[in-house]
């Protein structure tokens, strides 16, 4: 077996001029690999490039694919992720995977980034103030999920409450509220931080739900997991697959 055309097509536009060192030290594995996920994935379903990247860096964010994240960012700057749309997905993870996760992704991102001559800081997206944070980020709860969100932030057992003001306040308010990436973006990316850590089957049903609720449909999400397979596996994507199902019920 040899590496297809497509795929070598495809893997040059991603890195252009670089030959792996996996094709001397593992060439039956390389071959495989990049016949699966360059040329039969990517070829499966007319997913765009730039759709395709945005979400497979999030996808591995998820799965704390700091290595491949590390190879995987230069290819999707390549294809017209802008930098700007590159930190506002690792900006937003922090809510759904948490700064302890989050951390060397940001690391490795400003090192990519500097490396290609971008000057940092990027320009800032924040559109929210301490004053109006609260307001915005419920605003954009309702907008994404409906109106049944709109006293969600003070709802629930006195003791815990709070947890549902800071998802209004910091989740959306913060994050979601910024430029750089729309609504159907950042639930994109959402969804694919959720199915790739696993073990958060409810949220994923629910912004399964959101997504399809702001125009990412059930056909849309299923080439969102497709293109993401190769990198979080069959159990994963079989789950976020059987997540998106129940969402439609």
């Amino acid at each position: 077996m040899s590496i297809t055309e497509k795929a070598n097509k495809y893997h040059e536009k991603m890195f252009p001029s670089y030959v792996s060192e996996f094709l001397e030290t593992d060439p039956e594995f390389i071959e495989r690999f990049d016949n699966f996920a360059f040329d039969e994935v990517v070829n499966n379903d007319g997913l765009d490039d730039r759709t395709r990247m945005m979400a497979i860096l999030a996808t591995l964010m998820g799965c704390q694919g700091i290595d491949e994240y590390q190879t995987m960012l230069p290819a999707a700057l390549n294809f017209g992720v802008t930098p700007v749309e590159a930190k506002e997905i690792v900006y937003q993870a922090v809510a759904y995977l948490g700064i302890g996760r989050v951390f060397p992704f940001l690391h490795a991102t400003n090192d990519v980034l500097t490396a290609r001559g971008v000057e940092l800081p990027l320009p800032g997206q924040a559109t929210t103030t301490a004053e109006n944070r609260l307001e915005a980020g419920v605003q954009a709860q309702v907008d994404i999920f409906g109106e049944g969100m709109k006293e969600f932030w003070k709802s629930g057992p006195e003791e815990s409450r709070h947890i549902n003001h800071w998802l209004a306040d910091n989740c959306f308010g913060d994050y979601y509220t910024r430029g750089g990436l729309n609504y159907q973006q950042r639930e994109m990316i959402t969804f694919c931080f959720l199915a790739a850590q696993g073990g958060c089957e409810p949220q994923l049903v629910s912004h399964a739900a959101a997504n399809m609720r702001i125009g990412n449909n059930k056909a849309f999400l299923i080439k969102v997991i497709s293109q993401c397979l190769p990198y979080i596996g069959y159990p994963r994507s079989l789950n976020a697959l059987r997540c998106v199902n129940d969402a439609c019920k």
